[in-house]
């Protein structure tokens, strides 16, 4: 019996159409069509390139996803239509997009240490943290433009600051924070070419913890930044390079060689927020008056910066690792930890608690997770299991596992809107590129 002959008799047809919001040349004619019911996501984009390819014989094939009634379809039709009570007798509308998966895997940018910290705001750049007490400015994959030099012990977090008014400044002002209890600020052009890395230190180092700092967030307009540190606290300090007031001093940096002197100011924390009960791992500061906190004493904090108070704060049961928060109207809070599950939380919504989503793909605690700035759906994640994940919250399954990494990974971003970023155990950052985020 021939193929077809195979495929009728195992497999019911169903009567679709196909639609998208992608732009020509992405359009195929409104026209319903009878395809098998047993096709799954592969069966679908192979008969979707087929039509692209009768409208333009130019077509190169390119990977879609499908989403009937805005949820991706992961398994086969005639299963996701089951599941859903979904009537195969009328005519099925299938939207497409093009699948989020990276395209292309940048060569690794290779550390002396374990890659601790990344942040990928600023597309002009990667600012990186490692083990080895260095942050590094990264142009492209391979590229190190600046390293800052200071630290005397790991980088744990690194944070790109972005003043009001300096969007189009060549000048870039960074934070990072270091388990040698201090944070450092710094700042530096971007727009030379170098033949090597510039060496740079500190304009300011701000000291008030009385333990290792493990993470630190700039306020969205660039005039503060906020750190968690093992002393369970959390601190806001100036981002200003001269202080008002006599809460800084100026030390000289001994002469070296040729070297000229040099001043670095001291900055003491403006205020102190108390409330956690053991190590502060993870900030975030997204609105000007807002700051989230997540701590290994398994609980999530929403801080009023005004009053220093916490105006939520909810517990989930485990040692959390990292946060952040976006998705639909920035509100939705992503959380990882001491567990395999990625979980999402809607504080709008009464009875909080209860995630709205758990996504249980890794294999062991998860180390980052971040929203995509552009997208209500998709976020990253990494784990120690060596692997980054890119989620959508229209389905369970991640869209795409980046497995770059040979050793735990550490931290992750999204870099540029279409690239993602990963720093690990293996000393590396690795650069996945090309995904299509609509």
């Amino acid at each position: 019996m021939d193929i077809n002959g195979d495929v009728e008799e195992f497999s019911r047809r169903i009567q679709v159409r196909f639609v998208t919001k992608l732009q020509a040349p992405f359009k195929v004619p409104s026209t319903s069509i009878a395809i098998p019911s047993n096709l799954t996501r592969m069966g679908l984009s192979a008969i979707l390139n087929n039509l692209l390819q009768a409208g333009n014989a130019d077509w190169k094939t390119e990977p879609f996803d499908f989403l009937i009634n805005g949820e991706l379809v992961r398994m086969s039709l005639e299963e996701f239509l089951l599941a859903k009570g979904i009537s195969a007798e009328k005519i099925l509308e299938i939207e497409y997009i093009k699948a989020v998966a990276p395209r292309k895997e940048e060569e690794p940018s290779l550390h002396d240490d374990w890659v601790s910290a990344v942040d990928g705001s600023n597309p002009g750049l990667i600012l990186t943290g490692c083990y080895d007490g260095l942050g590094r400015v990264w142009k492209a994959a391979g590229l190190c433009s600046h390293v800052l030099e200071g630290h005397s012990d790991a980088v744990t977090s690194v944070s790109v600051i972005k003043p009001k008014g300096m969007e189009s400044s060549t000048d870039v002002s960074v934070a990072t924070a270091s388990k040698d209890r201090t944070l450092r600020l710094w700042k530096f052009g971007v727009d030379k070419s170098f033949d090597h890395p510039t060496k740079i230190r500190a304009y300011k180092i701000l000291r008030g913890h009385n333990a290792s700092v493990q993470c630190v967030a700039a306020q969205p307009a660039g005039d503060m930044v906020c750190s968690g540190s093992w002393d369970c606290r959390i601190k806001l300090w100036q981002t200003n390079e001269l202080d008002k007031g006599g809460d800084s001093v100026s030390i000289k940096k001994r002469k070296m060689d040729s070297e000229d002197e040099e001043s670095q100011s001291e900055g003491e924390a403006v205020s102190t927020l108390v409330g956690h009960t053991q190590c502060v791992s993870s900030v975030v500061w997204p609105q000007q008056e807002t700051i989230y906190s997540a701590s290994w004493d398994h609980s999530i904090r929403r801080w009023d910066v005004e009053t220093g108070k916490d105006s939520l704060n909810m517990f989930c049961g485990k040692v959390i690792n990292c946060l952040d928060v976006g998705g639909e109207s920035s509100a939705l809070i992503a959380a990882g930890g001491s567990d395999p599950i990625l979980r999402i939380w809607d504080p709008r919504k009464p009875g909080t608690l209860a995630p709205i989503f758990q996504f249980s793909s890794h294999t062991s605690w998860i180390s980052a997770c971040k929203w995509h700035d552009k997208s209500w759906f998709h976020l990253v994640s990494a784990s120690y299991d060596g692997k980054v994940m890119l989620w959508d919250l229209r389905t369970a399954w991640p869209l795409a596992v980046i497995d770059l990494h040979k050793d735990k990974v550490l931290c992750a971003d999204w870099w540029k809107g279409d690239s993602v970023i990963s720093g690990g155990a293996d000393s590396k950052l690795c650069i996945s590129s090309e995904i299509s985020v609509r």
